[in-house]
């Protein structure tokens, strides 16, 4: 397969990604979108106050909201993040020593267990959110571009670029393996026999993509592949427009006003 050749799994990061071209976010510069979203998810973490968390929540919303993101698709990956999370968050309660507020059957409640998850959920999503608004509604090659414009190692750029481009061929590779499995009749079930098999399974698919790494590179080295991908942007890269210095420096405002809360 030739590196110049369409992605094969654009399709798939077409269909899941929300249409954010023509938003106030979609306009900006993708290092713009990277610095601050660095920025913003630091100054999220080093938080410790929930009056600032609350800010960084309202903030991550905004941004939501100026990307145009599809609520419901949304929503749908923010329950999957608290669901990961609900185990941990309805422990902590529980098991944080501190001032009681409840006993509910008997299990002593702190006010600090309740505080401290109710911190981790405001860091979480706001986060979260604020990813999605920034960095998840961008190209795969936009980001992996703008890394490299901002410095990030070459290579780095390159395994990220190559790996989120063949996602999609190993999977197809993995449900041909499935399907010539399902056509000897196999059928799952938790026994040694079943186990086996998905290990021999997974062990092709590793050789498999070996293989199939060995001959892209071959081929990329047949077509002059010297280690770096040639941009057309090279020669004249562009430079952040005013929209881009007036969001940095709203964004910039937003993040001190953050940390001057939680002070």
């Amino acid at each position: 397969m030739s590196i110049l050749a369409p992605c094969p799994c654009s399709g798939i990061l077409d269909a899941a990604r929300p249409r954010t071209e023509h938003s106030l976010v979609g306009r900006l510069d993708p290092r713009t979108r990277v610095v601050v979203a660095v920025l913003f998810a630091l100054s999220v973490v080093t938080a410790d106050s929930l009056t600032a968390l609350g800010v960084a929540m309202a903030a991550a919303a905004t941004l939501a909201v100026l990307a145009r993101l599809a609520p419901r698709r949304t929503l749908r990956r923010m329950l999957a993040l608290e669901g990961f999370m609900l185990v941990v968050l309805a422990l902590l309660p529980f098991t944080v020593p501190g001032r009681i507020v409840a006993a509910p059957l008997g299990l002593a409640a702190s006010a600090e267990g309740l505080q401290r998850a109710a911190i981790i959920i405001l860091r979480a999503n706001g986060v979260a959110v604020a990813m999605m608004a920034l960095v998840g509604s961008m190209e795969v090659v936009t980001l992996g571009r703008a890394l490299s414009r901002l410095g990030a190692p070459e290579r780095l750029v390159q395994l990220f670029l190559f790996t989120v481009r063949y996602i999609a061929v190993l999977e197809r590779e993995y449900r041909r393996l499935r399907l010539a499995m399902r056509a000897r009749a196999f059928r799952s079930a938790c026994t040694p026999h079943c186990w086996r098999s998905f290990g021999y399974l997974f062990g092709m698919l590793m050789v498999r993509s070996l293989e199939r790494a060995e001959r892209i590179d071959a081929a990329m080295r047949l077509r002059g592949f010297s280690g770096r991908f040639p941009r057309l942007d090279d020669a004249a890269p562009s430079r952040p427009g005013a929209l881009d210095w007036g969001f940095g420096a709203i964004s910039g405002l937003a993040l001190i006003v953050m940390t001057g809360v939680g002070a």
